[in-house]
This record gives structure tokens, sequence and C-alpha cells, in this order.
């Protein structure tokens, strides 16, 4: 049998990251039990098993993300399966670590589901994303609503099927009230507290406007770090997830709205990760700074070989609403075709690249994702990086010219270092 008051008690007075559909089928099968005491609908000893994680022979993690989700899986919903955050993270950290898994994808066909262990679990997949390099990508089928889209966009990619349904991204809190049941059923509840706020919201007595207001802004706090994290995610200003207003999309409409990368099925993404995973692997630039070499920089120019230490050029995104990511000089002319202007776009990405691979050849650390989100020409960057370079080329003479005795000291090695230095300020023009 169900333990009614704990499933109430996960339920009832705390706020809530699931889909108005879920929440009505949950609602309507323990309210009326709640308010005329019925016992409780027995569960079967084996629920609905969710799929396990498994391996395509292509080397592709696939992570079911499928059910009401909840922090730990001891609480029972109406007739759903549960998946614990928990689990979750342990399949893909399963995946992460396995040497012979090559991507991770997410297919979800969840409503949502509990606050506590959401943002964790979000946290942890950017890290896993971060430190692997292994992609990530997520399917919605049939369904990534509110807790479930927040998972979802903390991956590098996001298909929905034709009739798939993302979004609700919202926060929701339920009160019931049982005072008059209460009544109806001959019985009167008295609370002995110490404490003002201890029975605050219980069911037995009416939402207090104290009680409701503390309610409120617990929901509101928790809807401003959804829409922080969807927003960072996905790349989207906070202003436009709001605006969503916890509509609920399906197909090619959640797409347009920027909540999903493509329209696609499993089948789909598992053929397009596959395709991606067999090119060459992207050049990979250290975000620290590289010690600066002293030989003769090696000149840029216009004409230098693309393909030196740089795999193919950087895909166009596919996606409308981050379009703003994209150089400013290109997407600003729309009186081109669009294949004209995907031309250009993968043009200036390669070119990008190679000064990148270049530059870091040199000992200069280039973000490239920065430089191109924020819409630097290539020209810009190559001038950036030339400036740098005399730039240390300067500071470099002006120590190596500063006279020195040699102290008693010093290593065969570093006063040969420094009459070469001398040498070189001299010769200089």
């Amino acid at each position: 049998m169900t333990d009614l008051p704990h499933v109430a008690s996960r339920i009832f007075g705390t706020p809530l990251l699931v889909a108005r559909p879920k929440l009505e089928v949950i609602l309507g099968v323990l309210g009326p039990r709640l308010a005329g005491r019925q016992a409780a609908l027995p569960v079967e000893d084996e629920p609905a098993a969710v799929p396990a994680a498994h391996r395509t022979p292509e080397g592709i993690a696939i992570v079911p993300v499928i059910g009401t989700l909840v922090n730990r899986s001891s609480w029972v919903a109406a007739a759903s399966g549960l998946t614990a955050y928990s689990e979750i993270a342990d399949s893909i950290e399963a995946a992460a670590t396995d040497p012979a898994v090559r991507g991770i994808l997410l297919e979800l066909d969840s409503p949502g589901g509990e606050v506590g262990g959401l943002f964790d679990l979000v946290d942890w997949i950017g890290a896993v994303r971060t430190e692997t390099g292994k992609p990530v990508w997520a399917v919605a089928s049939e369904g990534a609503l509110s807790a479930a889209y927040a998972i979802a966009s903390a991956t590098d990619r996001i298909y929905v099927t034709q009739t798939g349904e993302i979004g609700s991204i919202g926060v929701v809190a339920v009160h019931v009230d049982e005072s008059g049941a209460d009544r109806q059923a001959g019985l009167a509840w008295s609370f002995i507290h110490a404490g003002a706020r201890k029975v605050d919201g219980n069911p037995h007595q009416p939402l207090s406007d104290r009680a409701r207001a503390d309610l409120q802004a617990d929901v509101d706090g928790i809807y401003d770090r959804l829409v922080a994290l969807v927003a960072g995610n996905r790349r989207l200003s906070p202003e436009a997830v709001r605006a969503t207003d916890a509509a609920i999309y399906r197909g090619d409409k959640g797409v347009a709205a920027g909540l999903a990368d493509r329209v696609g099925t499993l089948d789909r993404a598992l053929a397009d990760m596959t395709a991606q995973l067999a090119r060459p692997p992207a050049v990979s630039l250290p975000r620290s700074r590289a010690p600066f070499s002293h030989s003769p920089p090696k000149e840029l120019s216009m004409n230098d070989d693309h393909s030196a230490g740089v795999a193919d050029p950087v895909p166009v995104p596919d996606n409308p609403a981050v379009t703003a990511a994209v150089p400013k000089s290109a997407a600003a002319e729309p009186a081109l075709p669009a294949a004209s202007v995907e031309q250009r776009l993968r043009a200036e990405y390669a070119e990008i690249a190679a000064i990148s691979a270049q530059a870091a050849r040199l000992g200069v650390s280039i973000d490239l994702s920065e430089a191109m989100a924020k819409g630097i020409r290539p020209d810009a960057l190559r001038r950036s990086v030339l400036d740098e370079l005399a730039a240390r080329a300067e500071a470099t003479a002006v120590v190596s010219a500063a006279p020195r005795a040699a102290a008693a000291g010093d290593s065969p090695i570093v006063r040969r270092a420094r009459e070469r230095a001398a040498d070189a300020a001299k010769t200089r023009p």
C-alpha cells in the first residue's frame, strides 16, 4: 500500500518543477483520498521499470530520463514510473568514465518532478561535458518538461520529435485545505507549537496570508534560479525565458522559440552524433596562457594554410534563436541568399580557427568560442595577435637591454641566455 501521508508531504505545500497535466493526474488521485480519508490505492511491488542505459556499437551511450523525476525514488507518484536524479547521475558518470563511450545521448520522456537534487544534477552534467570533452546531447521523445527540460538544457544539442513537448519552464506549489472535510468528519485539529511559523501551511487550516506569502517567495526564488539556468545554458536572455510564461511547445515551435535545436527522433540524433564523431577532432586551445617563445614570430597572412592544426570548419548553428552569436557582419546582410551567408560564415569560421591555431603555436591563447560569439572578424583577430606579439617583443627588448653584471651564482646557461638577449637588442633597428 502507498504511504499516503508521506506522498502528500512530497506533493503539497512544496515547490514542484512538474508540468500541469501531470500535476492534475497526481492531484486527481491523491486529492479525493485525502479529503475522504479513503484508503490509498495499492501499488504493484514491481512498478514499470525505467529502461536501463545502454551503449550502441558506435560507442554512444543512451541514458533514459523517463517518468516523474525525484530526488530519491522512495515515494510513489500517481500511475507512473520514477527516475531518481542520482540514478541519472550514476548512468552519466558510468558513460563518461567508460573509454568505449565516445558520446552521451539523453532520451527524455518526462513531465518533470521535484526541485530537490535537480540543480546539482544540471551543474554536474555541465562539469562532465567540460572535463571529458565527450558530446552530450538530448532528445525530447516525447517530452522534456519543467525539471526534465532543465536537464536537457545542460546538453550541447537538443532534438525534439515532431509531436514532442518541451518547455513548461515554471514552478508550482499546491496547498490543500482539508478543514471543510475535517468538519464534515467531526474532526477538530489543535496544534500546540513553539515558533510562530511552525505549523504554517498545514492542510487542516486555511492558508494564512503569511504562509501564502512565504510559499510564494519560495516559488519565486526557485523560478529565478530556473530562468537563469535555462537562459545561461541555451544562450537566451532571461527576459526571453520568462516570456514563455511556462508554456509548452510542440515540435518545430520549440525550435522556433529557441528551446530546441532540431526536430528529429532518437535515431536521427544517433545518426548525427555518429557522423560528428567520425570527423577529426576539432582544435582545442588551452585557456591558460602558454609560455611565450622568444623565437621570431611567424608571419600571419590571409594565405596561411587553414588546414594546419585545424579540423573541419565550425558548423553554422541551425537554430534561428542563436543567430545573434554569429559574426554581425554576415548576419546583418538579409539581402544575400541563405546559402551565400552560410558559405561566408563557414569561410570566416575556418579562417578564425586557423588564426587561433597559429597563435597557439606562438604562445598566444585565444578563446575560439568567445571570438565567434562576439562576431570578431578574421582581420581584426589577426591584428590583435600581431599587436600582442609586438608588445611582448618590445618588453623583452627593454628587459634584455638593461645592464646587469653576471652574478657569481649565475649558471653558464643563464649567462648565455642574457648574452643572446643583449645581442638581439643591439641588432634591432
